[in-house]
């Protein structure tokens, strides 16, 4: 029996850097509903898609594009909390995958969404999945706002950082080994519920990406490798912008 796959979209209105974005407008539809289109270009069907929001503006802009949505409280510290909340609300099983997809992304390629669907489907003994693609450019190296995946054997993410990492000690030049981490998730629903039953790790605190939180208390990640990053996402007025240049010409 095919395991059941879900997609939740976590689209908050109480952006720091942009409040509403999800309700901002490109070629004359709201950023969450182009996420969902990429989504159902991966072959996921729309009633396996939710978008998960605490605001009923973004609700009611969901339910007149006549898409799923699911509200959930306000206070949730992320968007795994938030998808927590979902499964919960709608009784997804244990053995329910569900896949993060973030609702800033609306050129998220689809055929990540499908390859990680198929990697989570295929790794059960994985308790998190992700992706991660090469770095190419010092610049990239040692930005800390790119954050790097160690990656072991068999797909295994060892750690995530944002410290240039691994250093080649052969070659100090060369990044063959460093890897960018693409910011989309896929869980089975009983991992889910683990990983948001634990506290913030002092490695999460330190640096500031939840992932460690799960590597802390031992549950495991791995990763798909894909050979380019999707195009960033909207976080500021300025991506916004210059995503509205981008879409007008395609």
């Amino acid at each position: 029996m095919n395991t059941q796959i879900k997609v939740v979209i976590p689209a908050r209105y109480g952006s720091t850097r942009l409040p509403g974005k999800p309700l901002l407008e490109l070629n004359d539809k709201p950023i969450y509903w182009h996420v969902v289109q990429r989504v159902l270009e991966a072959g996921i069907q729309i009633q396996n898609i939710v978008v998960a929001t605490d605001n009923e503006r973004i609700a009611q802009s969901a339910i007149n594009e006549s898409v799923p949505v699911q509200l959930t409280a306000e206070d949730h510290v992320s968007g795994t909390d938030r998808i927590n909340e979902v499964a919960f609300l709608k009784g997804w099983g244990n053995d329910v995958i569900v896949l993060n997809v973030q609702g800033d992304e609306p050129l998220i390629p689809h055929q990540l969404i499908s390859n990680l669907a198929e990697f989570t489907r295929s790794n059960p003994n994985f308790s998190i999945t992700t992706a991660v693609s090469p770095i190419k450019t010092e610049r990239d190296y040692i930005n800390p706002n790119v954050v790097k995946a160690v990656i072991g054997e068999e797909n295994r993410a060892l750690y995530f950082t944002r410290s240039p990492s691994p250093f080649n000690r052969n070659d100090p030049n060369s990044y063959a080994q460093a890897y960018r981490h693409i910011g989309i998730y896929g869980y089975r629903v009983g991992a889910l519920k683990k990983f948001c039953s634990y506290s913030e790790s002092r490695l999460e605190e330190c640096e500031k990406l939840e992932q460690l939180r799960a590597l802390s208390h031992g549950m495991s990640i791995g990763a798909i490798i894909i050979e380019d990053a999707p195009p960033h996402g909207v976080d500021t007025a300025q991506d916004y912008e210059q995503l509205k240049l981008l879409m007008d010409t395609k």
